[in-house]
C-alpha cells in the first residue's frame, strides 16, 4: 500500500514538473511570437508604397535623426544658392532672395540690406553680370541644437569682359523649427549668419 502511494506521489511530481515545463515553454513561445510580430509590424510601418507611372514601387521610411546631417547640409546649400545665384534682373534677384530669407533669420536680411545699400545688386544689373555659386563643403560642429556650421563655396561671376571666381566662406547656426512648410521644407532656420570671406581668386579675361 505504501509502495502504491509512493508511486502515485511520484506520478504527481512528474505531472507537476511536466506542467511547469509546458507553461514555461508556452510563455517563451508567446514572448518570441510577440517579439517577431512587433518586428514585422515595425518593418511594415517603415515601408511606403508609391504609385509611379502605373507601377507600384516600395520605398523605405527612416528616422529623421539618421538623415539629419544630410538635411542640414541641404538646407545650408539651398539657402546659399538662393542668396548668391543672381541674374542681372531686379525681379529675379528679389524672388531668389525672398526664398532665401524664409530659410534664415534677420541676420540674412541684414546682409541683404547691406549689399543693396552698397549698390551691389545695381552693379550686377547695370553690368549684366550673372552670379552662380557652388557649395564645395559644409562643416557641422556640435552634437546639440543649435548646430554651428561653416560653409565653403566658390562664386562664379560672368560678365562680357571675362569671368571672376571668388572664394566664399560663411558661418552661422541652425535651429529646428519643428514645423515644415512649402517655403521651408526641412523645417530649419539659419541664425547668426555672417560672411567671413568673399575674395577674388581667379580672373579670366575674354
Amino acid at each position: 500500500m505504501f509502495s502504491h502511494l509512493k508511486n502515485i506521489e511520484t506520478a504527481f511530481k512528474h505531472i507537476r514538473q511536466f506542467s511547469l515545463f509546458l507553461i514555461i515553454g508556452n510563455v517563451l513561445t508567446m514572448g518570441f511570437c510577440i517579439y517577431k510580430t512587433t518586428q514585422v509590424v515595425n518593418a511594415a510601418q517603415n515601408r511606403v508604397h508609391i504609385l509611379y507611372n502605373g507601377k507600384l514601387l516600395e520605398a523605405s521610411a527612416s528616422d529623421r535623426k539618421s538623415n539629419l546631417p544630410v538635411e542640414l547640409r541641404d538646407h545650408i546649400r539651398t539657402f546659399h544658392e538662393y542668396f548668391f545665384d543672381l541674374s542681372p534682373d531686379d525681379k529675379a534677384i528679389q524672388a531668389n532672395v525672398n526664398k532665401a530669407l524664409y530659410l534664415a533669420d534677420e541676420s540674412a536680411k541684414r546682409e541683404y540690406d547691406n549689399l543693396r545699400e552698397a549698390g551691389y545688386y545695381n552693379n550686377l544689373i547695370s553690368a549684366n553680370i550673372s552670379q552662380e555659386i557652388h557649395v564645395d563643403s559644409t562643416r557641422l560642429n556640435g552634437n546639440q541644437w543649435p548646430y554651428n556650421f561653416t560653409c565653403y563655396a566658390t562664386e562664379k561671376l560672368v560678365r562680357s569682359s571675362g569671368t571672376v571666381y571668388r572664394k566664399l566662406v560663411t558661418q552661422g547656426e541652425i535651429r529646428d523649427l519643428a514645423e515644415q512648410s512649402d517655403n521651408n521644407p526641412h523645417g530649419f532656420l539659419i541664425q547668426h549668419w555672417e560672411v567671413l570671406a568673399n575674395r577674388d581668386t581667379t580672373i579670366i579675361n575674354n
